[in-house]
C-alpha cells in the first residue's frame, strides 16, 4: 500500500528545496552567520600562534637563564677538579668518588671564597641565589594556592574586598633592604642585605605582568610576560656573576704582576 505523504512535511521538503531563487536567499540569509564562524576561526589561529611564539619565547629565556645558572656551578666545579686533590677522570677509574671528593672540595671553596670575596662579589652572588630560590619558592607555592586554595598557614591575603598579590611584599622587602644598604654603607651588612633584595626582587617580577596590564593576568596566556621577564633577570644576574669572576681573574693576573713582567699563559 502507497504512503501518503503529510501536507506539512511536503511544504517543508518543498521550502528546502534547492533552486535559483530560494538557494541565493539561503545564502544571503546564512551570510552573517558564516563570516562570524570565519572571523572566530581567524580570532583561534591568531591566538593560537601568539601562544606558540610565547611559549617558543618562554622556552629561550629559560634555556638562556638555566644555562648561565647552571655554568657559574659547573664552570667551579670544573676549576677546582682541575686544580684540586681529586684524581681527574682520565686518571682514575672510580670517576663517582672523585666527582664527590671535587664537589666537596667546590663547597669548601665556595665558602671560603665567600668569606673573603669583594663586597660587590659577595653582594652580587648573594641577590643570585636568593632570587633564584625565592623565584622557585613563590611559583611554586602560588601554583599549589591556587589549585588546593591553601597550603598549611600561606592563603591568598584579602584585606576587605581587595586582593593583596605578593608583589607588595616584593617591592616593600626590596625597598628596606636596598635603603637600608646605602643608609648603613657597611661591607658585613651589605653582604646579607642582598638575600631580602633578591627575594624582594623575585616576588615583584613574578607579577610584572601584572604591573604592565594593569589587570590580574597571573593565570591567563599575557601571565607569561612575568615568566619571560623572571627568566631575562636570572639571566642576566647569572652573566653578572660570571662576568665578575672573569674580571677579577684578570685583575688577579695583570694588576699584581711587576711591570714589564710576561704574564704566564693559563694552565691548560
Amino acid at each position: 500500500m502507497s504512503r501518503i505523504p503529510h501536507p506539512a512535511r511536503g511544504a517543508l521538503a518543498n521550502r528546502g528545496s534547492p533552486g535559483p531563487r530560494g538557494s541565493l536567499a539561503t545564502r544571503r540569509r546564512h551570510r552573517p552567520i558564516l563570516a562570524a564562524v570565519d572571523a572566530g576561526r581567524a580570532v583561534v589561529a591568531r591566538r593560537r600562534r601568539r601562544r606558540v611564539a610565547a611559549d617558543r619565547r618562554t622556552l629561550a629565556l629559560a634555556v638562556v637563564a638555566l644555562t648561565g645558572t647552571g655554568a657559574v656551578a659547573a664552570g667551579e666545579v670544573a676549576r677546582v677538579w682541575r686544580r684540586g686533590s681529586a684524581p681527574l677522570p682520565t686518571e682514575t677509574a672510580d670517576v663517582m668518588g672523585a666527582a664527590e671528593e671535587a664537589a666537596r672540595q667546590t663547597v669548601e671553596v665556595a665558602l671560603t671564597g665567600f668569606r673573603e670575596a669583594s663586597r660587590s662579589e659577595s653582594a652580587l652572588l648573594n641577590v643570585l641565589i636568593s632570587f633564584t630560590v625565592g623565584l622557585a619558592a613563590v611559583r611554586a607555592t602560588t601554583h599549589l594556592i591556587h589549585w588546593r586554595g591553601s597550603l598549611g598557614p600561606m592563603h591568598d591575603v584579602r584585606v576587605g574586598r581587595r586582593h593583596i598579590h605578593h608583589f607588595v611584599p616584593g617591592i616593600v622587602l626590596a625597598f628596606l633592604a636596598g635603603g637600608a644598604g646605602i643608609v648603613v654603607s657597611n661591607a658585613r651588612a651589605d653582604r646579607w642585605l642582598a638575600v631580602p633584595f633578591g627575594a624582594g626582587l623575585a616576588l615583584t617580577l613574578d607579577e610584572s605582568a601584572l604591573l604592565l596590564e594593569l589587570d590580574d593576568v597571573y593565570w591567563t596566556e599575557g601571565g607569561v610576560v612575568s615568566v619571560q621577564i623572571a627568566f631575562g633577570a636570572l639571566g642576566t644576574l647569572s652573566a653578572l656573576v660570571l662576568a665578575l669572576r672573569a674580571l677579577r681573574r684578570g685583575e688577579d693576573r695583570v694588576l699584581e704582576e711587576p711591570a714589564g713582567a710576561v704574564v704566564a699563559a693559563p694552565p691548560a
